[in-house]
């Protein structure tokens, strides 16, 4: 439970750098994340209130994910028959809900880290491989997915034994939905006030 909720909650918190005049390269990939554990361990020694720790999760989501992609995957199906409104919407809430749902686990992994291990071109992104190490658990593999296809180099899904950001979310968002009796805008309340 603590390795899925590690994973969820850096793939959460994922990682865009300002698109340089060079493609995404192996260095690049490799320097997003490790951009990535930097940011979230400075929110993570600052000391800061929950709260206060929450929003700077919200900004750094804001700042460094493909948001807009992994909210549209995350309404899988459901998207196509969303307004643009709805959309934006969704989209707005979904990154508040990311941050609270993940962000509150965050004080578990003080004193943890991640070390890049490897790097590897795989279709048109790059997997990251990352040993994470907790506390009193037993190190384990993280897989980041980074891209630039939006104009952008983006974290857009990470893996941990198994267990992929993307599908989860959908099947979170998915569940959410079903319980507002498929209205969008009542999941989008929810989901404001979820995580």
């Amino acid at each position: 439970m603590l390795r899925r909720a590690f994973v969820l909650n850096a793939i959460a918190l994922a990682v865009v750098a300002p698109k340089t005049a060079l493609a995404l390269t192996e260095a690049s990939a490799s320097k997003l994340v490790n951009k990535l554990v930097g940011d979230v361990n400075k929110v993570i020694a600052s000391g800061k209130s929950e709260n206060a720790m929450i929003r700077d999760f919200e900004k750094i989501f804001g700042r460094y994910a493909d948001s807009s992609y992994i909210a549209a995957y995350a309404m899988g199906a459901d998207g196509r028959r969303a307004s643009a409104g709805q959309k934006r919407a969704f989209s707005n809430a979904f990154k508040g809900y990311m941050a609270r749902k993940y962000g509150r686990r965050f004080r578990e992994f003080i004193g943890g880290r991640l070390e890049v291990k490897g790097v590897k071109k795989t279709k048109k992104w790059f997997e990251v491989s990352t040993i994470a190490y907790l506390k009193n658990q037993a190190p384990f593999e993280v897989t980041f997915h980074v891209s630039d296809r939006s104009g952008k180099d983006l974290f857009f899904n990470m893996f941990i034994e198994g267990i992929n950001l993307l599908l989860t979310e959908r099947t979170e968002i998915g569940a959410m939905l079903d319980r507002q009796g498929g209205d969008i805008d009542k999941m989008i309340a929810a989901l404001k006030k979820a995580g």
